[in-house]
């Protein structure tokens, strides 16, 4: 069963994932900010789902600190974005930081499912 990390700092939308992507087979991690995403992070992970808005360490910022990491298989791993301000940014915005797609919000989790999918 294939491992994600899901950084959402709004429970309905992190309980709502989860029950989606568990029905797919998934096993779910959650995190409500950056700084636990570095908490939890490790090899079992295949992706990280994070939102961009979060308190203590937004998603950008904890992008950017992953493709730091020594561990390449850590600082290698897949990252989607899932966020409301889509219209902010693009997705050469996001890959400059190290983001490798992006889903927007609200989301549609038959587009979640498909992006995750690529990546694993």
């Amino acid at each position: 069963m294939e491992k994600i990390l899901i950084a959402e700092d709004s429970s309905v939308i992190q309980n709502i994932a989860k029950k989606i992507l568990e029905f797919q087979g998934f096993e779910i991690i959650s995190a409500k900010n950056g700084k636990e995403v570095l908490q939890k992070i490790n090899e079992d992970i295949k992706i990280i789902l994070m939102d961009i808005n979060m308190p203590q360490m937004d998603g950008i910022e904890c992008a950017k600190q992953i493709r730091a990491l020594e561990n390449p298989i850590l600082a290698n791993m897949p990252i989607i974005a899932i966020t409301g301000n889509a219209k902010n940014y693009d997705l050469e915005d996001y890959q400059k930081n190290g983001i490798n797609a992006f889903v927007p919000k609200p989301l549609d989790f038959d587009v979640l499912i498909e992006t995750i999918k690529k990546f694993v």
